[in-house]
């Protein structure tokens, strides 16, 4: 997947566990743990920006693209 998603990296950053991140972002942890692991399909905006809010941090510190097209070619 093109999108990669760098909150265990943020929070490990900011020494929060998902529990405190949970509590601040008023988002369950089952829907963090989603996120977390690169297997949400969307976020809302709102979500980011409590995240980013928590965190101390910005959009891009927590998402990436990353080109698969590119990867893939750079191993040939």
């Amino acid at each position: 997947m093109p999108i990669v998603v760098n909150l265990d990296v943020m929070m490990a950053k900011r020494k929060m566990s998902l529990n405190e991140l949970s509590e601040k972002v008023d988002l369950t942890l089952a829907n963090l743990s989603i996120l977390k692991t690169g297997k949400a399909k969307a976020i809302r905006f709102s979500t980011l920006e409590a995240i980013c809010k928590a965190l101390n941090c910005q959009p891009g510190d927590i998402l990436e693209f990353v080109d698969d097209s590119v990867q893939g070619s750079l191993l040939v």
